[in-house]
């Protein structure tokens, strides 16, 4: 049968395979599971710059029908499908291990794991999603049909390829060139860091105007990182222009401002009395306020996801020759697994008692219902917005003691991200008439295989640079961090004016999240998280993403099919190979080369 994509206004299934195609294969898992580990890595690389993360899904569909292809020895659908939910796993747990939030932001109090107690945690905390989402996919995939945008472009990406390999081919071609040209700049760069930064205020052209310099000390100066030149070919104008925006209003006028009047007299990027040390707590107050607004905003989604029956999953289809679905034993044995693992770790190793762990598990339940359908809704899985749910839940649980609120809200977001992710897969797994079951196995194998790499991964960057540096600015865990120093310490810690910024940007963030209800004005107005972020990270980081945008806008202009049809691959491309070379780069550092 030839797979065609079509237009599917009902949501309903794209693709009836025929009987005894390939499903689970070992083939298909353990490429999946390789191609998603490889953007797990480059997760933890561009997630602890900017705090963003990209998924594995299509990528890992498409290099793994382009490998097959290359050596005349195709992947069926069914065996793709199995390979982006095995990808889709591995990639998240950059995420759903909380490597890039709740992790570092322990780190920076002082916490130190050993890697093997943090791959076990990583572990129950993923499968914990995992075992959340599986009694909701009858309801969310089948009865209420929800969108889930990432999963049905994921079915949709799949068939488009059987229909034409020739151009899932190219793809992956200039994916894997664009890979090799942004390893081997990163390479270069760690050797010749003047190729990175190029320091054109000093140029002897440009070297006499002052204002140049001026700018550059405040960050505004010129880098040229192509992971995130990649980054601003995805994200979209919208959220560019905001990080360019935030960076303007936070390091070109509140910045010097707070300088200039006293309240943070230290040096610009000195976190203890400097401009940046204050600029981090209206930044949070933005992030935390927007999100926390948008989860009051979504109440439908509270009321819809908590009052939604769990209809009974059936052990088989009527007229299967073979069980497709998951029994219920399955998910009930490994959530009671699950929780006591992870009430070992996280008594063993960040000393909470177990009741109170018990406390988390049950709310990450709770808020990854709500994950769920929100991701099927809207596409966005608010883990940051469920963190803080959690941390202030935790402030009256355990007040004063902050690793508990960390770790606490770890337990939410790394279910709430997993879940997320699992029903994404299972929506397409839907749309391509594939057996739950099967997915279930190829989820759980991509999570373990990609917390092997993860880990590792995490620890060469934070032991190669320090984080909160400028290389590693780890602005989500920042954010978590002094969300629990609030909650822990109070108003008191704050420097000077830095309450009353909070509370502007508190209000701000929370307008941004009101004036997004407005379907008009939506595409128009900024987003608060990039903008937060931007008062987080040094400017060239958000400068760098606009030249990106720059760039695609222009191709997309002079060649507008060939940039829908390439600028995925070509940025997936930028991304990863950074971000791989970005490892082996941390690794010369740690042994004093370059």
């Amino acid at each position: 049968m030839t797979a065609v994509a079509t237009e599917n206004p009902d949501n309903e299934q794209l693709y009836f395979p025929p009987a005894g195609e390939r499903q689970l294969t070992a083939r298909a898992v353990i490429t999946g599971c390789i191609v998603g580990s490889v953007v797990s890595c480059t997760n933890i690389y561009i997630g602890l710059k900017i705090g963003w993360t990209f998924g594995a899904s299509i990528i890992s569909a498409v290099l793994a029908f382009s490998l097959f292809s290359m050596f005349q020895s195709r992947l069926s659908i069914l065996e793709t499908n199995i390979a982006q939910t095995a990808g889709s796993a591995a990639g998240y747990m950059s995420s759903a291990a909380g490597l890039l939030a709740p992790i570092p932001a322990m780190a920076l109090l002082g916490y130190e794991f050993h890697w093997s107690a943090l791959m076990l945690w990583a572990v129950s905390v993923a499968f914990l999603g995992v075992f959340f989402a599986v009694p909701l996919r009858r309801q969310v995939v089948e009865v209420d049909k929800l969108r889930f945008p990432t999963g049905t472009a994921t079915a949709e990406t799949i068939l488009a390829m059987y229909g034409d390999a020739a151009e899932a081919l190219a793809k992956a071609r200039i994916l894997i060139l664009a890979g090799v040209f942004a390893g081997l700049f990163a390479l270069s760069y760690h050797f010749f860091p003047i190729l990175e930064k190029p320091q054109i205020h000093t140029w002897p052209v440009l070297s006499g105007i002052s204002f140049l310099a001026v700018a550059a000390s405040w960050g505004f100066e010129v880098y040229l990182g192509p992971s995130l030149m990649g980054a601003g070919f995805l994200i979209g104008p919208r959220v560019v222009l905001s990080l360019v925006g935030g960076a303007i209003l936070g390091w070109g006028i509140l910045g010097p401002l707070s300088q200039q009047m006293g309240w943070a007299p230290g040096d610009v990027m000195n976190y203890e009395d400097g401009p940046r040390g204050w600029l981090l707590w209206p930044g949070v107050a933005l992030m935390v306020s927007e999100a926390l607004m948008a989860l009051v905003l979504s109440w439908k989604t509270f009321v819809n996801a908590l009052t939604m029956p769990v209809i009974r999953n059936l052990d088989t289809e009527e007229g299967d020759t073979e069980p497709t679905h998951i029994p219920n034993s399955w998910w009930i044995g490994g959530l009671i697994a699950g929780s006591i693992l992870t009430t070992f770790i996280t008594y063993g190793v960040f000393s909470i008692p177990p009741y109170q762990t018990l406390i988390a598990i049950a709310l990450s339940a709770v808020l990854s219902v709500v994950a769920v359908r929100s991701v099927g809704e809207t596409d966005i899985n608010p883990v940051g917005g469920m963190g803080k749910v959690t941390q202030l839940v935790f402030s009256g649980i355990a007040p004063g003691n902050m690793g508990t609120n960390l770790m606490s809200a770890g337990i939410t977001a790394g279910g709430a991200s997993q879940a997320g992710d699992m029903m994404q897969d299972l929506k397409t797994g839907r749309l391509l008439g594939a057996a739950p079951r099967k997915q279930f196995f190829a989820q759980l194998c991509g999570i373990c295989f990609g917390i092997l790499f993860a880990v590792p991964v995490y620890f060469i960057f934070t032991k190669a640079y320090p984080l909160g540096s400028d290389q590693l600015p780890a602005p989500a865990a920042m954010a978590w961090k002094a969300m629990a120093e609030v909650l822990s310490k109070g108003s008191s810690a704050l420097p000077a004016y830095a309450v009353e910024a909070m509370i502007i940007a508190g209000i701000v963030g929370a307008l941004i999240s009101v004036l997004r209800l407005n379907k008009t004005i939506r595409p128009y107005v900024p987003s608060g998280l990039a903008m937060g972020i931007a008062f987080i990270v040094p400017a060239y980081y958000s400068l760098v993403m606009f030249y990106g945008l720059i760039i695609y806008l222009i191709w997309k202009a002079l060649a507008p099919q060939q940039a829908d049809k390439y600028n995925f691959a070509l940025a997936s491309g930028l991304i990863a190979g950074e971000g791989l070379m970005g490892i082996v780069n941390a690794g010369l550092t740690i042994l004093g080369i370059g």
